[in-house]
C-alpha cells in the first residue's frame, strides 16, 4: 500500500499503534520480525517491538529467536480460545451441532471425491498430477480440508463444554 493511500491515513487515525501492531501481528502466516510488522503497522520499529513484547506477555504472540532476530508469531492456543469464544457467541447448543454436522458432511464429501482418508493423503496426490491446474485444486482442498478438520475439534470442543463456557450459563451462576 502507498505511504499516502487514503485508506492508511484513516487507518493510522483511527486506531492506535497498539491496535495496528496487534491486527498485523496476529495475521501473519510466519514468524515475523519487529521490522516488517512496524512496517506493516506504519509504526517506528522500537514502537512495535515495545507492542510486540506486551503481547508476548498477554500470551497473544510466541517470540522466537532466529540468528539473533526475535521473530513473533500468533500463539495457537490464543488464536484456539479466540476462535472457541466466537463460535460460543455465534451460536448456540444445537446451532453448534448443526455446525459440526456441516464440516463433517464437508470432509466425508472430500473423502468420496478423492476416495482418500486424510488431507495428508490428498497433498502425495497432487505431487503425481499431470496438469497445474489438477495440482492446484488438490492443494487447495488439502489445505481446506486441514482448515476444516481443525476447526471442527473446536466445535466439538465447544459442544462438550458448552455449559462450561458459555457466557450466559455463568453469568447467572
Amino acid at each position: 500500500m502507498a505511504e499516502n493511500d487514503p485508506g492508511i491515513e484513516a487507518w493510522k487515525e483511527h486506531t492506535s499503534a497498539f491496535d495496528r501492531v496487534r491486527s498485523v501481528a496476529e495475521a501473519v502466516a510466519q514468524p515475523q520480525s519487529a521490522a516488517a510488522i512496524a512496517d506493516e503497522a506504519r509504526v517506528a520499529e522500537n514502537t512495535a517491538r515495545s507492542h510486540l513484547e506486551r503481547l508476548v506477555e498477554m500470551n497473544v504472540l510466541l517470540k522466537a529467536d532466529r540468528e539473533g532476530t526475535a521473530l513473533y508469531t500468533p500463539d495457537p492456543l490464543y488464536v484456539r480460545l479466540r476462535t472457541l469464544r466466537e463460535l460460543l457467541d455465534e451460536y448456540d447448543h444445537d446451532g453448534l451441532i448443526g455446525l459440526k454436522e456441516d464440516l463433517q458432511e464437508r470432509i466425508e464429501t472430500w473423502r468420496a471425491e478423492y476416495d482418500v482418508d486424510a488431507p495428508e493423503t490428498l497433498r502425495e496426490r497432487a505431487g503425481e498430477a499431470e496438469r497445474v491446474e489438477r495440482t492446484s485444486e488438490i492443494r487447495t482442498t488439502a489445505s481446506e480440508w486441514e482448515l476444516t478438520r481443525y476447526r471442527l475439534t473446536i466445535v466439538e470442543d465447544a459442544i462438550e463444554n458448552y455449559a462450561t463456557y458459555n457466557r450466559d450459563d455463568r453469568a447467572t451462576a
